[in-house]
């Protein structure tokens, strides 16, 4: 099978295999990324760790999530729990992409310590609830899916935070100034 560019049939390509694709991904990871601590640690495959306290629940996870090339199932059913809808006491399987967001986000700060999650998951019901009450609530948020979370780390400054995130370009980044917390998710790239 061959590949073309958009528009130009005329420059084909053959398609790339496995380890060339792997390459080029670890590639688009180490730019986005873009060096240090976080690049040297997602790239090489060292274990990747979180420090969670949920605010509504105060329920804490601290440890590792995924290691020797794969996610640990044990530790994502424990934050997929942490996660959920306290409103419904609704869990949903979480995104492991939003963890690596948050784990890369924190080695890039240097973060000692843990984030404060405000909002994981949240089922349709919850999330049409809050849309009604506010704008600033998305009608189609990444949060029903588990792709997302509104977060703070203590001692940091949420401008910051939120640039930073931004900078990396590995998901979306909205900054809630007024209320002292960034949103994080692992959708397309971009900020609000």
């Amino acid at each position: 099978m061959r590949l073309a560019p958009l528009g130009c049939p005329c420059c084909a390509a053959p398609a790339p295999g496995r380890r060339s694709l792997l390459r080029g991904a670890a590639g688009l990871l180490c730019a986005a990324i873009g060096g240090g601590a976080a690049l040297a640690q997602v790239t090489a495959g060292a274990p990747r760790s979180l420090r969670i306290h949920r605010m509504q629940t105060e329920e804490n996870f601290s440890g590792v999530y995924w290691q020797d090339g794969r996610y640990d199932r044990e530790a994502l059913k424990q934050l997929d729990w942490l996660f959920r809808d306290p409103a419904r006491e609704e869990a949903t399987p979480m995104d492991p992409r939003l963890f690596d967001v948050m784990h890369s986000v924190a080695l890039q700060l240097d973060a000692s310590e843990g984030f404060q999650v405000i909002s994981g998951y949240r089922s349709p019901e919850t999330n049409a609830a809050r849309a009604r009450e506010s704008r600033r609530v998305s009608r189609a948020s990444l949060h029903m899916s588990g792709m997302a979370a509104d977060v703070r780390l203590p001692g940091r400054d949420s401008f910051g935070l939120a640039r930073l995130a931004a900078e990396m370009q590995i998901g979306g980044v909205g900054l809630y100034r007024r209320d002292g917390f960034v949103h994080l998710d692992c959708g397309p790239a971009r900020r609000w």
